[in-house]
């Protein structure tokens, strides 16, 4: 199920000469640490969902430099021959820890932990944000749009809007981890395990001398869980009684009662509606009707608010390229460096924009639960010495009004971020596709209902230890 590309060179072009520059110094063996963040949650909402993680792996495992890419470097006229000698033998032999795919994630935590040597570290930063970023794009607009739905199943349509192959493939497998019934992308179910599904285009229907043969001849040849696209005419006049008919004349007599129309453009509540008196009037009563066309979270929501009478959704363009908010804004930051003696030296990036400064050193993250009712309720930030002690009182910042402080006690703690590559050898059990989704539909179950709102959801906590809180402030006063 997993495909294995080498895209070693798929790298911004500085990444090569910092590291080429890294090698004619001293520093070509300094180990150092970069977090992977983000700052703001696509359109507006608490959280994001972590997507990406198989992908940065299977990078990782299959990095190298072939003679094709050196030679091509060599062109180039900057890069020192030693250094292209180096790379023929280039492989990452640091260490990677992450959050879990399926995990909901914050702003400001590090997501994703590098640390390994200078050139190392350095190189990895393009494909590990762009995986990390696309991914986690998709299943968090995903996630959205899923609970809009009030657990009717929505299907991923978007293939053919997608901004490329890999996006339609890894867009489809993402909306899937994030609780997408399925795709209508065949490859994504080759190569990922998103089912596939889908029945007729409009095109079927125009095929045929009229509209009832196009339906009873797809009914024949596929009794079981037919779909009838109804509105390429007029649905009422004769979309939905020409379904009826060859629901009738061909899964009737065979006893199959599971079948569904779909409707594709109108006005789809009213429509819905009146189809559902028509279906119900003919015996059809367990017909589904299924809608698309443009949809997204706030259509959703709102089909249903007028009394849509819909049992499922296919979503494609608004989805796939999460176009309401097309860009996850995940960044690779370097945090500290190891002197000679492996002592952490910690490193901040300083602006004039408060939301751009970094926190400093190498760290973990844990995630907060109230042992009431398991409901998370903070993640906490701290220096990767310290351990977080149970039962012992935390106060913790308020996310808005920082001068606010609040302390909560009953609480149970589990570290967020996962060893994933130790020395440049992979020690993660790589989980299938099932199990990513079901643990992203159990983590999604323990945030609080005011997190998940589209609209002003609940600020979660996200505080950093007093001691890495203190080691900020001393940097920060040191570079003033």
């Amino acid at each position: 199920m997993k495909q294995h590309l080498n895209h070693t060179m798929l790298c911004d072009f500085y990444e090569l000469t910092m590291a080429n520059g890294y090698f004619q110094t001293d520093m070509a063996d300094q180990i150092c640490y970069f977090d992977v963040f983000f700052r703001t949650v696509p359109d507006g909402g608490g959280f994001a969902i972590a997507a990406g993680l198989e992908q940065v792996v299977d990078y990782i495992q299959n990095l190298r430099f072939d003679q094709e890419d050196i030679d091509f470097l060599r062109s180039k006229g900057c890069f020192h021959e030693g250094f292209l000698d180096y790379l023929k033998t280039f492989r990452f032999t640091g260490d990677i820890w992450a959050v879990p795919e399926g995990t909901p994630i914050f702003p400001g935590e590090p997501i994703l932990t590098v640390r390994a040597k200078a050139m190392e570290a350095q190189f990895i930063e393009t494909f590990i944000l762009l995986t990390l970023n696309h991914q986690t794009l998709i299943a968090t607009k995903a996630s959205r749009i899923v609970r809009s739905a009030q657990g009717r199943p929505v299907s991923e349509f978007g293939s053919r809007r997608a901004q490329g192959p890999d996006a339609a493939n890894l867009g489809a497998r993402a909306a899937y981890i994030a609780g997408c019934a399925g795709t209508a992308d065949t490859q994504a179910d080759q190569l990922y395990g998103a089912p596939a599904g889908g029945t007729m285009a409009h095109s079927w229907v125009q095929m045929f001398p009229d509209e009832y043969t196009a339906f009873e001849t797809y009914c024949r040849l596929y009794p079981h869980g037919a779909t009838l696209l109804v509105d390429t005419y007029n649905v009422l006049k004769s979309g939905v009684p020409n379904a009826i008919r060859a629901f009738n004349e061909v899964l009737k007599p065979q006893g199959i009662t599971n079948c569904a129309i779909r409707l594709d453009s109108g006005d789809l509540s009213y429509l819905s509606r009146k189809a559902r008196k028509m279906l119900d009037a003919a015996g059809w009563t367990g017909c589904k009707i299924i809608a698309s066309n443009s949809l997204d979270e706030y259509l959703i929501r709102d089909l249903l608010l007028q009394g849509a009478c819909l049992d499922g959704f296919g979503v494609g363009e608004r989805l796939i390229t999460s176009k309401s908010s097309p860009v996850f804004g995940g960044v690779y930051k370097l945090s500290a460096v190891e002197d000679k003696e492996g002592n952490i030296i910690p490193k901040i990036k300083i602006s004039e924009n408060a939301a751009k400064i970094t926190n400093p050193s190498f760290k973990k993250v844990y995630r907060l639960y109230d042992k009431a009712d398991g409901k998370a309720f903070a993640d906490l930030i701290t220096l990767h010495d310290e351990t977080l002690e149970e039962g012992k009182p935390l106060e913790l910042f308020d996310p808005v009004d920082t001068w606010k402080r609040k302390t909560f006690e009953n609480f149970t703690a589990q570290l967020l971020l996962k060893p994933i590559f130790q020395g440049g050898k992979l020690v993660y059990d790589l989980p299938s596709m099932e199990e990513i989704r079901a643990h992203c539909a159990h983590e999604l179950s323990l945030q609080w209902e005011e997190v998940k709102r589209f609209e002003n959801p609940h600020n979660y906590y996200v505080d950093l230890s007093q001691k890495l809180w203190d080691l900020k402030q001393e940097l920060l006063k040191e570079r003033r």
